[in-house]
């Protein structure tokens, strides 16, 4: 079965992974973002530029679709800085009114029979307190503000006036095809291996604590979405989704240091949301000296320099509690995808780099400085 499906926030981590699988799959997609998604194939989908939170032509551009079945909804806004926004209540507004302006037009055709949103850890309290081990869907909602709740109860009570139906992921750490993001590491941490090798400071992990961690790769979640869009057993549940493996970032940092074409280094802690921006220059010399896409540094990072300080827990001198989640419940359902984290790493480096974003290993010259 396939369908009409609508992606919001389509030029991100997950919705251009999700254009991708859809696609694949023989589905009618409309992308939706401010940016065109860098597909390839991209007249395979209509686009359409919009603002979220500009109602009223978010009600014009949607009233125009026809016979639309699903929406895939990952559009999110966050404040510059992340993690401040992540209890700002008038972020969490935002992001009600972003998902509304979507999901309100596509509701009075009567076609539309299903929609996935998206939640994540913070669903469970991780930025604010240790988690359950493993967190579990069946855990009572967690009693912190989050637009996540927004979201999910405005979906319910749409699903029960209109009869669609709905499913809700929470992923960790997502790793996909998206630079210029809120939270993707690999531009991250590709950029900081070549500022590293062109100033000639040592790759080291930059981070805290050891701990150990989750991830998911966007192509996983994306299949998730096309499984869930017609599977009866996804129909109005919430699932946890992982890779399926874990990992620690000192055991995976020299792959991902001969990944980027440097010699990886002892522990060097460093606060990245404050040296990556002060390395424009140095990577303006970068993307001349490997022919780089002109892409800044800022327009590279996005917010995900923060994010990367987060996740690789700098400052911390006692390891995190870790987060697991229980992914039991999505595999007893019917999905059993699963993606070995280290590849996920290798799969999008090597991506960013054959699209000339960030230097590879054949960008090392005998000169530079490991």
């Amino acid at each position: 079965m396939s369908g009409h499906v609508v992606i919001a926030g389509a030029s991100g981590v997950v919705g251009s992974a999700a254009i991708a699988e859809f696609l694949a799959s023989g589905w009618k997609v409309t992308a939706v973002s401010r940016r065109t998604p860098e597909l390839a194939g991209s007249d395979a989908f209509e686009h359409i530029s919009l603002d979220l939170l500009d109602r009223a032509s978010s009600g014009e551009a949607f009233s125009r679709l026809v016979n639309v079945t699903h929406l895939v909804f990952a559009a999110l806004s966050e404040k510059p800085g992340l993690v401040e926004g992540w209890s700002d209540p008038r972020q969490m507004e935002i992001n009600l009114e972003m998902f509304q302006n979507c999901l309100d037009p596509l509701l009075p055709g009567k076609t539309l029979g299903h929609v996935t949103i998206m939640q994540g850890t913070k669903a469970y309290g991780l930025h604010l307190h240790p988690m359950e081990i493993p967190a579990r869907e069946s855990s009572p909602r967690d009693p912190h503000p989050n637009f996540y709740w927004l979201q999910e109860d405005y979906l319910k009570d749409k699903s029960a006036e209109h009869g669609f139906r709905y499913t809700v992921f929470r992923p960790p750490m997502i790793v996909g095809s998206a630079y210029g993001a809120a939270m993707n590491l690999i531009p991250v941490i590709g950029a900081f291996a070549a500022i590293s090798r062109e100033i000639g400071i040592p790759f080291g992990f930059p981070g805290g604590a050891p701990f150990v961690w989750e991830a998911l790769d966007s192509r996983v979640l994306a299949r998730a979405f096309v499984w869930a869009a017609t599977s009866p057993k996804a129909a109005r549940e919430i699932f946890n989704i992982t890779n399926g493996d874990v990992f620690d970032w000192r055991s995976l940092w020299p792959a991902l240091a001969k990944m980027f074409g440097v010699t990886p280094a002892p522990d060097s802690p460093l606060e990245l949301k404050t040296f990556l921006p002060s390395q424009a220059a140095a990577w303006d010399r970068i993307v001349e000296k490997h022919s780089l896409k002109r892409i800044p540094l800022r327009d590279l990072l996005g917010e995900s320099h923060h994010c990367a300080d987060f996740v690789f827990a700098y400052g911390a001198t006692v390891a995190p509690t870790p987060a697991f989640m229980s992914t039991v419940k999505i595999r007893q359902a019917g999905f059993h995808e699963v993606m070995d984290t280290e590849e996920t790493f290798r799969f999008w480096a090597e991506d960013f780099i054959s699209r000339n974003i960030i230097p590879g290993t054949e960008g090392v010259h005998s000169g530079d400085t490991a």
